[in-house]
């Protein structure tokens, strides 16, 4: 995580937590005239309009007193969706199961990325099984997770 975006979640996660719902990425693309910073949060049963409103006004008034963002920039709060991110172990371990698309930083064994059932994650290691095998990943590789949506 680039040392922003840790600054970022150092700022706004007690906050979202305090109101009862999960900080589950932040996005920021800055722009001089259109810059766009985004939440994603989710809670049990997930969110509605209200829910991001709600979190949008706390969020803004912490940003007028810290200025932790320069610029001009558009604040959006939204739930994570379908195609969710999974940043943290228990979001991996919530979502057991599920099917995952994964990133890593590096190329393991020529490939960076993977697709498969969601089958274990703790915080050294997530196991996919994928159509051919098991695979077994250290958490520190992974650089994006999101879920496969399934209908």
């Amino acid at each position: 995580m680039r040392r922003e975006q840790t600054h970022l979640w150092d700022l706004f996660e007690p906050v979202v937590s305090g109101m009862g719902y999960d900080l589950i990425e932040i996005e920021h693309f800055p722009n001089p005239k259109h810059g766009v910073l985004r939440l994603y949060i989710d809670k049990e049963g997930g969110v509605n309009i209200d829910d991001c409103s709600a979190v949008s006004r706390q969020i803004s008034a912490l940003i007028d007193v810290e200025e932790p963002v320069r610029g001009q920039f558009n604040l959006e709060v939204s739930s994570p969706g379908l195609d969710r991110p999974l940043r943290r172990v228990q979001d991996f371990q919530r979502f057991t199961g599920s099917k995952v698309k994964l990133k890593t930083v590096m190329p393991l064994e020529g490939q960076r990325n993977f697709t498969g059932r969601l089958l274990q994650a703790s915080d050294e290691t997530v196991v996919i099984e994928t159509d051919d095998e098991e695979i077994s990943l250290p958490m520190s590789a992974i650089e994006k997770a999101r879920i496969v949506p399934e209908f």
